[in-house]
Formats: structure tokens, sequence, C-alpha cells
């Protein structure tokens, strides 16, 4: 019963829940700029200008993810695998490894 209050409990707080305020200040930043470059678009400027913001908005989007993606290692992950020692039961672990390695895939496409 403990090691299921354990994965409920790591249902509620995900990793990144103690950065939770400065990840919500990099994304409004992020939003600031698509805004821009939206303005960019809107006031007929220079192409290359647009796509030098629009490289700064992929390359702040990339921190997040790599943040994220760090966040669910060192919290989601370490939370399974010692769930995955109390319970004896592998798959456990193995779920949030596949979870992590999907994301990982999805961000190198």
């Amino acid at each position: 019963m403990e090691s299921t209050q354990n994965v409920d409990e790591h249902a509620q707080h995900h990793g990144y829940h103690a950065d939770k305020s400065a990840l919500e200040r990099r994304l409004k930043r992020i939003e600031g700029q698509v805004r821009g470059v939206a303005k960019m678009v809107d006031e007929d400027k220079y192409c290359i200008d647009i796509l030098t913001q629009i490289s700064a908005i992929n390359a702040a989007l990339h921190k997040v993810s790599v943040q994220l993606i760090d966040d669910h290692i060192g919290h989601c992950v370490v939370d399974a695998a010692k769930s995955s020692i109390e319970t004896g039961d592998p798959s456990i672990v193995q779920e949030k490894i596949s979870e992590a390695t999907a994301a990982i895939s999805r961000l190198v496409r």
C-alpha cells in the first residue's frame, strides 16, 4: 500500500514543481517574443530579421525542453526507480524511461 501512495504522490507533483515560477517566466518571455515576430510580419520587416528572432525563440524553447527533460529524469524517473525497487516491479521505471525516450525522440526530429 505504501508504494502505491508513493506513486500517487508522484502523480501530484511533477519534476518541474520546484522551478515552476521560473519556467512560467521563461514561457512568458517566449510568448512575448512570438508576439514580437507577429508584429514584425505585420510591419513588413526584413525577412532575415524575422528569421533571426524565430531562431531565438527556437533556442529558448529548446532550453525549456531540456529543463523539463532534466526535471523528468531527476524527479519522475528517480521516483519510479525507487518505487520499482520497493515493489520489485521493473515496469514502473521502464514506463518513465520510455516516456523520456519518446519525448527526446520528438525533440530531435
